[in-house]
């Protein structure tokens, strides 16, 4: 950013300045003031490689079977960004290889952030090659293309306006209906080889998932059947 637009003693225009040119000068100041911004939230994540050593941040996605890259605490811009970087990368390493194994799949919450309907997208174009699991409250505001490349969709209960959207053309008058009042567990399934969505219920889990649902014989030690076996 410095580099880019900062001004040498007795230099009239900044690097930033001199590429854009014929640019008009707002256009330039607009960038700049965006280039600012976005090192504020972004400065930490980027660094060179040291010398003499591994590059232990980066991410290897085939030393172990799962990755998870937490970002829940950054910044949207700086979410944008990791998402873009560590995508652009795992495609890269996909390719190098020349093969379709090993198999990537990529698990991506909050789809929209990332593949929005307007404006631009760190993963609009990289996602070729790589079997993108993504989940969004309302796909009405995704890219449309992404939301089309979709080979296997799995619909939650939705608002009644959302439903008639033209993403969800795929289901049936009587199954968007449906979708208004599915309860938790329920879900409306459209996969290739059935061309008809099917109603799937979810089982509950065979453990308890909060601590109201934990028997008070076991709340005190719930590993005690497996010791005494």
């Amino acid at each position: 950013v410095e580099a880019l637009t900062g001004r040498e003693e007795g230099q009239e225009r900044s690097l930033a300045e001199q590429w854009a040119f014929p640019a008009a000068p707002g256009t330039v100041a607009a960038f700049e003031r965006r280039l600012h911004a976005a090192a504020k939230h972004v400065a930490h994540l980027i660094r060179g490689k040291d010398v003499g050593k591994r590059d232990a941040h980066l991410l290897d996605w085939r030393r172990k079977q799962v990755s998870v890259v937490d970002i829940h605490a950054l910044h949207d811009r700086a979410k944008r960004f990791v998402v873009g970087a560590v995508l652009k990368r795992m495609f890269e390493e996909k390719e190098s290889l020349g093969t379709a194994r090993p198999l990537v799949f990529v698990v991506l919450d909050e789809l929209n952030k990332y593949a929005p309907r307007e404006g631009g997208s760190p993963i609009k174009e990289v996602l070729l090659g790589i079997v993108l699991l993504g989940a969004q409250q309302t796909a009405s505001e995704v890219e449309g293309r992404i939301v089309s490349n979709a080979a296997l969709r799995v619909v939650g209960r939705l608002d009644p306006a959302e439903a008639e959207r033209a993403e969800y053309g795929f289901l049936t008058a009587a199954a968007r209906g449906r979708a208004s009042i599915l309860k938790p567990g329920t879900m409306i399934v459209l996969q290739p080889e059935i061309p008809t969505p099917l109603l799937v219920r979810f089982p509950f889990p065979a453990w308890a998932t909060r601590k109201s649902e934990v028997a008070e014989a076991a709340a005190a030690d719930p590993f005690a059947g497996f010791r005494d076996r």
